[in-house]
C-alpha cells in the first residue's frame, strides 16, 4: 500500500487517541525506528523528543531488549499466570523490589499503567474491606492530577481541566484538594498543604486512599512542586490511618531526575504503580508493588482473595523486555546520564525565557516544559518542529520533551534548536 493511500485508509476508519473521526489530524507513516529516531515512509528522519509517550528511555531497536525477546519467542510468548509462574516474572519481581521504595515487598502485574491504577485502588479498597472499615470507599487527590483513561482512574484525574469531564455525571465522586502551588525549588510554605489537610482531617472516616504523581503532575499540566509537600501527605496518611497510593509510571526510572520521584522526598507509600519505561516501550506492561500491611490485610480477611486477575498478567514477553530494561538502568549510570540530559535542557531552553509569548520554562531531570501564554496550534507546531527534524506532541499551552535516554549532546542540542525556532515561529 503506498503512503497516500495508507493515510487515506487510516483517516477513513483507524481512531486514534483524544481525536475526531469528523476532523482527524494529520498523522505521519513511521517505517521504522532506531536510536532516537523515527523514519516516515516519506523518506524524512526526525528525533523523537517524547519517547513514544515517556517509554522509550533506552531508545528504539536496542539490542539487549531485542535479544531478550527474540530469546523468550523461542521458548513461550504467553502462558496463563493463575496456577503458574515462570522464571522471567519471578527475576523482575526481584529487580524491582531491590529499587523499590523501603517496605514495598510484594508485586502485581498488569497490562498498562492505567490498569495499575485501577489495581491499587482495588487494593485500597479491599484492604479497607478487610480492615472493617467497609465505609472507607472514597478516595483523595489533589487537582491538576493525571492517572489514566480508565474508569476508577479517570475518577482521581482533575474534573475541572483534566480531560474527562465529559464523564463527570457517571463517575464516583471522590476528593480534591487543590494542587501544590509551590514550585520544586520554591521556598516552603505550610499553607500549601493546609488543603490537604484540613480535607484529610474532615473526610479521612470516608476515604480509604490518597493518590497522586510524586513531584511531577504530568499529562495535567507538566508541573513540578516541591518535595515537602510529599512528605506533609505522607505524615498526614499514616496519621489519619489512609494509605498512600504513588503514581510513578511517569516519574520513574530515572525520568525526574532520581531513580523514583518519591525519593526526593525520602517518603514510602502503601501502594505504587509504574509502568511506560518499565519494558522500556517494547510493549505495554504494568506493575503496582504494595506493603506486606497491605498485601496480609487482604488475604487474612474478607475474601481472602485479591479480586484481579487480567489474562495477559505478567505475560512472559513483556516481563522479558522489562527485565532486559530494567538490567539497562542498573547497569548504567541512568542518574549521571539523566542530569547530563537536564543540564542540556536547561542550556538549550533558557533563551526562550522572556520571548514574547512564553510564559515559562522548567526543567526537571530529563523533562524540560516550555508553557506559552496561549493553547498552541499543535498542526502547525509539529510541522515547524518536522521541519527541523524532531518530533513533540505539545498539548494545550505546553510544548514539552522527555527525550531518550540515549540521545546524545549534538542530538539533544537538535532537539532544542528546533523548539526554540519553532517558538520564535509563533
Amino acid at each position: 500500500m503506498n503512503i497516500e493511500a495508507l493515510k487515506s485508509f487510516d483517516r477513513e476508519h483507524i481512531w486514534h487517541p483524544y481525536a475526531s473521526m469528523r476532523n482527524p489530524s494529520e498523522v505521519y507513516v513511521v517505517d521504522r525506528a532506531e536510536g532516537v529516531y523515527l523514519h516516515f515512509a516519506d523518506g524524512r528522519k526526525v528525533i523523537d523528543g517524547m519517547s513514544s509517550w515517556w517509554s522509550v528511555a533506552h531508545g528504539y531497536n536496542h539490542p539487549k531488549i531485542n535479544e531478550a525477546v527474540r530469546r523468550q519467542l523461542e521458548k513461550m510468548s504467553h502462558v496463563m499466570f493463575g496456577g503458574l509462574t515462570h522464571e522471567g516474572a519471578v527475576e523482575l519481581a526481584a529487580k524491582l523490589l531491590s529499587v523499590a521504595p523501603k517496605g514495598l515487598d510484594k508485586v502485581f502485574y498488569s497490562d498498562s499503567g492505567s490498569v495499575s491504577v485501577e489495581v491499587a485502588m482495588k487494593m485500597a479498597l479491599q484492604y479497607c474491606e478487610a480492615k472493617g472499615v467497609a465505609s472507607k470507599r472514597k478516595f483523595a487527590t489533589v487537582l491538576g492530577g493525571y492517572h489514566g483513561d480508565t474508569w476508577h482512574a479517570m475518577s482521581v484525574c482533575d474534573p475541572v481541566s483534566g480531560m474527562h469531564g465529559l464523564f463527570a455525571g457517571g463517575l464516583p465522586i471522590n476528593f480534591f484538594a487543590p494542587r501544590p502551588e509551590i514550585p520544586f525549588s520554591g521556598e516552603w510554605n505550610y499553607s500549601d498543604f493546609a488543603p490537604m489537610n484540613n480535607l484529610l482531617e474532615r473526610h479521612s472516616s470516608e476515604i480509604a486512599a490518597v493518590i497522586l504523581e510524586p513531584i511531577v503532575q504530568g499529562a495535567g499540566g507538566m508541573r513540578f512542586y516541591h518535595p515537602q509537600y510529599l512528605r506533609e501527605l505522607s505524615e498526614a496518611c499514616r496519621r489519619h490511618s489512609v494509605l498512600l497510593i504513588l503514581d510513578e509510571i511517569a516519574t520513574g526510572f530515572g525520568r525526574s531526575g532520581k531513580f523514583f520521584a518519591s525519593q526526593y522526598a525520602g517518603i514510602s507509600p502503601d501502594i505504587m504503580c509504574i509502568g511506560k519505561a518499565l519494558t522500556g516501550g517494547y510493549m505495554s506492561f504494568a506493575a503496582t508493588l504494595a506493603t506486606s500491611e497491605v498485601s496480609d490485610a487482604i488475604s487474612d480477611g474478607g475474601a481472602g482473595l485479591f479480586m484481579h486477575g487480567p489474562t495477559f498478567m505478567a505475560n512472559p514477553l513483556a516481563c522479558a523486555a522489562a527485565n532486559a530494561s530494567v538490567d539497562l538502568f542498573l547497569e548504567s549510570d541512568l542518574l549521571a546520564n539523566v542530569s547530563r540530559i537536564s543540564k542540556g535542557l536547561e542550556e538549550g531552553l533558557r533563551g526562550l525565557s522572556g520571548v514574547p509569548g512564553v510564559r515559562e520554562v522548567r526543567v526537571l531531570g530529563a523533562i524540560g516544559v516550555v508553557e506559552m501564554e496561549k493553547n498552541i496550534d499543535i498542526a502547525l507546531m509539529q510541522k515547524r518542529l518536522i521541519s527541523r527534524g524532531v518530533w513533540l506532541r505539545p498539548f494545550g499551552r505546553l510544548l514539552y520533551t522527555m527525550p531518550p535516554y540515549i540521545i546524545d549532546d549534538v542530538q539533544l542540542k537538535t532537539l532544542t534548536d528546533a523548539i526554540c525556532g519553532s517558538v520564535r515561529d509563533e
